[in-house]
Order: C-alpha cells, then structure tokens, then sequence
C-alpha cells in the first residue's frame, strides 16, 4: 500500500512525486475544495455564533473524489498545503471534505521543495495548526461580512457594480488621499544660484551675506539677479576641502513587499505577475539534477535565513569573489514590517550553484529575471559593505560660500555581485586656501512638484507600513482595485476614477472604520492573536458583526441617494449601450450605463470622440453599414445598427464572400503576407 501526500497545485505534486518512490502517491486539491458559497451570504448566526456554510464547489467534486478514494486505499494520509494560514485552512477542509479527523491527520511542512525539504518534513510531521485555521476563518468571514452586508448599499446609494472590503476600501482611501493632497497642490517658484567654478566644478550656493541658503530662500527672479550680480565677480578661495570614508550596507534578502516593490521598480513586472512567475519558481522548474524548486516561500514577512543557507551562500562568496568580499561574520537580519507574524525564511535560493549564469540555460525569460534578482539580493546580503569616500569643498568671497560634493569609490563590497553600480564623481585636486577661478553664475528657475502618485511598488510599501493586510494580500488586492474600475495605472502610477471619491466620502462619513487604516490594521493584529490561541475567533467576529449590522440598517434608512445618471442622448463606444452623464466629487463625467459589464468613462472635459469610419461594406447579418471603431482594445469593426444587430469582427470585413459557405470574408496578415478568411468556416484564400 501507498502513503498518500495531498497539496495544493498540480505542479508542486509533480516536483515532490519527483523526489519520492513508488512508495508514495501525490495529488493536487488545486486550492480550496471547500469555501463559502457565491450566490448566498453563507454565515450562520445565532446566539452570537458564527457557522460558515462551507460547500464543495462542482469543479472540485472530481478531484475530492478522486482524495478520497486514495485515502481509503492508502496506509497513511499526509496534508502537505502551504506552511501559512491560507494552507492550513486548505488542509483542514482537505481532511473534513475527505471525512477525515484534521486533529489527528499528519500534517507535513516545508519552506522548499527540494529533495532534502520533503524527505526531512515526512520525519518530522505534526498536526494542523487550529488556531491557524481559525484566524483564517475570522478572516474569511470578516470579508464575507463586509462585502456581502455593504457592497449592496454602495449599489443601492451610487452605482450598481460597486463594492468594498476590509482591506481593499482601506486601501483605495489611501490611493484617493493622495489625489486629493494633489489636486489641492499649489506650485510655488523658488531660484538657485549655480556657479562653475575652473575647471569644471559645479557648485551650490549655501551662503549669501551671512545668510544660509535653503531651498526656498529664493523666491522670485529679482532676488535671484540681485545676487547672482553681486557674487559672479568676486574672488574666491578653497575654504575648505572636507573627505570622508562613507559605508553602504547591503539589504536584506526578499521578503514578499520587497521583492514586489523590486520587480516593479527593476523589471517592470506587476505584484500579481511577480507573484505568479514565484510560484512557478517556487513549486518547481528544470535544473540540471531534475525538476526542483528553486527558491523558497515566497509569502512570508520573515527575514530569518536557516544557518545552511548562510553557510552555503558564504562559501559561494569566497569561491567565486574571494574572502575580501565576504562580511566579516555572517549578517543576520531581523524584520521590521509591523505585525510579522508567518515562521517561514526569507526568499532565497534552494540551490546556491544554481547560479543565474548556470540557469539561464533552463528558465524562461521573464522567470530568470525574477530569479536573478532573488538570488542576488540574497547573495549580496552576506557580502562586506562598500566603501566610499564622499568629498566636499566650500568656495568662499566676502559675501558668498558655494559648495561642491563628489564621490570616490574605495572598496565595491556587494555592489561586486549586481555589477556596475554608480559612478564615481570625482573632484579635481585642489588645496585650502588655493584660488579658485569662476566661470560663470547663473540664476535658474524652479518650481516645486506635487506629490507623487503611488506606484504599485510604493503602495505596497505602503500598506506595509501601516499593517494593512499580509504578503497573501497585497498584490490581490491592488488587482481587486483595477478590476471594480476604482483605479487606473497609467505610466506606472495609481489614479483613482471618479467613482472612487464618491465610494471613499460616503464610506468616510458612514463606515469611518472600513476606511480607517489604524483600524484595519488593528484587525490584523486581532488575527495574529487568533492565531497564537490568545484570542477567541467567535467574540473577535461578534464584537464587529453587531455594531457593523446596525449602521448597515441606519444606512439604508439615512442615507441620501447620489445616484445621479442623466442621459446624453449617445451611445457608448465600445458597447453601444447608453452613456449616462454622472456627477463626482471634481465634477460631471459620462459613463455607460452597462456599468460594471462595460467600464467606459471619459471626462467631461474630453473633446468628442470622432465620427466613426464608415466601410463600403455592408453587414452580412442585417444589411446595414459596417464602421470602424477605437476602443481602449484597440481598433474593431460592428454594424452600425447595434445594438439591435451585434454583428462585430476584430479584423477588416470585405465585399468578398466564401466560396465554401457564402460566409463574409475578412482580412488578416501573417509574415508570410496578407490573406482573407471567412468568419465562418474559416477558409482561406491569398
């Protein structure tokens, strides 16, 4: 008889099965066989107790039946899900779906799925973790309870299509704040005095008549002429020459927030993308000793490398750049992200010579990319730090002080494993007390910047730093965001819409605690209790559910309806349905009325959108003409009797009919050159 190893994905099964014999069957549940149901609230309350009505979901109903057939026939049955609370949670349902104790079925857990990972956990098993499975449950309810009990007000006051959440409504307040901190920006105009000094020394000035000179000291083109005339024909000196050794340490290794943040920032990969292409990384991928994971957990708030890693990645060091570049005893790196509770490691690599030079020639693209910068960061974390020396030189008259800075590099340290890293800006050899001729002076112009709109990258960060959320949860929820049409990424940064206002002021003024950071967060806490067993799950949700159900039904009562939705006698664009004109907070927009199924909007302000292309072509459905129209997707062609005909095609339709089946024919391209095909039966001709 087998022993039977039950995870979650299809792919981490096949890289542990790769390391097992015959002894051992493994299978995938693909995530969560049990959840609430979707068309229902699917909590039980009575008396103050919260019953979730968990259900099988019907594309599950195969794979559960195929567990626990195995189980029946198997000598031991082993839960090997994800070490975190998402998980447990999975293997607790795996075990009550497959009508198994969870208590008592053995529960193995790794942070790597490597060879030596896998053969140590099944030594070493336990039980599923309870209080981890509870805290999960409180969070799952806490967010059924929130969206199903609040998102129906948001429709019936607003829009129809809206929604909120603990997490996601704290979050889109933050994204909306700093819009409107935008909005109220006022530029304000302040001058520099920049001076050359020989030969080419660019320098600062810092003091004009005993005065130092800040940024703003500067405030208007008459001030600035005035001293740049009363400082450009004056001697100067080298007052002072000033050089000092500077150190820069390397970071710490991944943990989920960073290594999103990095891969935003370096490779331009969205935290939903970098996460995906991690897993992938994480469940399994070809090496030259076979199919194995190659980096650890990658969600986890933790910092801790295990004591082989470190040894491993030292010894790499030494063999490959020499002692000089290792630090001088091994770094140990402690997390400072609020709330951090998951015992997993750091992200690093499984198998130290694996090296991105050695992997590039099994990984894909876009994966070696990712990998490069995990293993990187992580070897860098153990090397000696850089040294620089930083110099700065005070130029000196009888009324005025310039400054100019360098830097000198003395010693790459870790910058030796990224490669490059910035240049030196080196200062001339010059003496105190030596002249210093002058160049020129010039009197430049500024303007001070608005805020910067969030990234995805400092977003993340910055739920980070208020607690907001854990690693599972932070590229989720920004997807939530974009998908309900509440944000917009436009050249890397967040806009919030219209419609985000109106949600994020009346959530203000109704649910101040959903869009309560410090509250959130405070929930996050409560959940970490939860899961050490400090705090009862049952009265954590009842404390919220009571007074939270009572503002619902005063809401419903109390507040205003702002639905406000006149129609402009147009279609929309992209779905022909009507174009409503809308108020926001900053004004009137147009949206359609097919809303949340079509997610059209523009600006009041927007000029009119062109008159439509019309083809000489006639639909093939009704007769009608067929035009040429641009929506966000791209350019497609419909008839122009939409939406009482909706005959549309994404490629050019013609005059030209199937000789096959009288179908209309369109074109399309390929390298080889240009063709037409019928929309129909799709047959060809040159």
């Amino acid at each position: 008889m087998k022993s039977l190893i039950i995870v979650e994905s299809p792919a981490k099964a096949k890289t542990i099965k790769n390391f097992l014999g015959d002894g051992y069957l493994v299978l995938a549940s693909k995530g969560h066989i049990r959840d609430l149901p979707k068309s229902s609230f699917g909590i039980k309350i009575e008396k103050s107790v919260f019953t979730p009505e968990y259900k099988i979901a019907k594309e599950h109903a195969a794979i559960v039946k195929e567990i626990k057939t195995a189980a029946s026939k198997s000598d031991e049955v082993y839960i090997a899900t994800d070490e975190d609370r998402e998980g447990e949670a999975i293997g607790y349902h795996i075990a009550v779906a497959i009508g198994k104790e969870p208590e008592k079925l053995p529960r193995i857990a790794f942070h790597e799925i490597t060879k030596s990972a896998i053969v140590n956990s099944l030594k070493n098993p336990r039980h599923i973790d309870i209080d981890s499975v509870n805290a999960q449950q409180a969070r799952r309810l806490l967010d059924r309870i929130v969206g199903y009990k609040l998102s129906p007000l948001l429709g019936l006051k607003i829009q129809k299509g809206l929604s909120a959440g603990r997490v996601q409504s704290s979050a889109l307040k933050i994204v909306v704040d700093k819009e409107r901190e935008i909005r109220a920006f006022k530029k304000e105009e302040y001058w520099s005095i920049d001076a050359l000094f020989m030969p080419n020394i660019e320098a600062l000035l810092i003091e004009f008549e005993n005065s130092k000179i800040e940024k703003m000291s500067i405030a208007d083109e008459k001030t600035a002429l005035k001293i740049k005339e009363a400082v450009q024909d004056k001697s100067y000196i080298v007052e002072s020459i000033e050089k000092k050794t500077r150190i820069s340490s390397p970071q710490p290794p991944f943990m989920t927030s960073t290594m999103q943040q990095s891969a935003s920032s370096l490779l331009g990969f969205s935290p939903k993308r970098t996460m995906s292409i991690a897993q992938k990384l994480y469940e399994g991928v070809k090496t030259p000793s076979g199919i194995s994971g190659i980096i650890t957990y990658m969600r986890t708030d933790s910092l801790n490398i295990a004591k082989e890693a470190v040894s491993a990645a030292r010894e790499e060091i030494a063999k490959n750049y020499g002692d000089e570049y290792l630090s001088t005893k091994p770094r140990i790196y402690t997390t400072k992200s609020k709330g951090a509770q998951e015992a997993h490691e750091a992200i690093r690599p499984t198998i130290i010579s694996f090296t991105p030079q050695v992997a590039k020639n099994y990984l894909e693209a876009e994966d070696l990319k990712l990998y490069t910068l995990i293993y990187n960061r992580f070897l860098a974390s153990q090397m000696a730090d850089a040294r620089f020396e930083s110099q700065s030189v005070i130029f000196a008259s009888s009324n005025a002080k310039f400054k100019a800075g360098g830097r000198k590099l003395l010693f790459e340290g870790f910058h030796k494993v990224y490669g490059g890293g910035d240049k030196d800006m080196l200062l001339p050899d010059l003496k105190e007390k030596e002249q210093a001729a002058i160049k020129q002076v010039e009197a430049n112009q500024h303007f001070t910047e608005p805020p910067a709109r969030y990234s995805e990258a400092s977003l993340i960060n910055k739920l980070e730093s208020l607690g907001i959320g854990r690693p599972s949860t932070y590229a989720p929820t920004i997807s939530i965001l974009n998908s309900r049409n509440y944000i917009n990424i436009e050249k890397k940064q967040i806009v919030p819409t219209e419609i985000a206002f109106t949600v994020t002021e009346l959530l203000e003024k109704h649910f101040p605690k959903i869009v309560d950071s410090g509250f959130t967060s405070s929930m996050e806490d409560t959940l970490d209790l939860i899961a050490a067993g400090k705090k009862d799950w049952q009265i954590v949700l009842g404390e919220f559910y009571t007074p939270f159900d009572e503002q619902i039904t005063i809401g419903k009562k109390e507040i205003k309806s702002i639905k406000v939705a006149t129609p402009i006698g147009e279609k929309c664009p992209e779905c022909g349905s009507e174009l409503l004109l809308r108020k926001g907070r900053y004004g009137e927009f147009v949206a359609c009325s097919n809303y949340p199924k079509c997610k059209y909007t523009k600006n009041i302000s927007q000029t009119p959108k062109k008159e439509p292309v019309k083809l000489s072509v006639k639909c093939p459905e009704c007769g009608g003409d067929i035009i040429e129209r641009i929506s966000r997707r791209g350019k497609f062609f419909g008839c122009s009797n939409y939406p009482k005909c909706k005959f549309i095609s994404n490629n050019e339709p013609t005059n030209e009919r199937c000789s096959e089946c009288g179908g209309i024919m369109v074109k399309k391209s390929l390298k080889k050159g240009d063709f037409l095909e019928c929309i129909k039966c799709k047959h060809r001709t040159e």
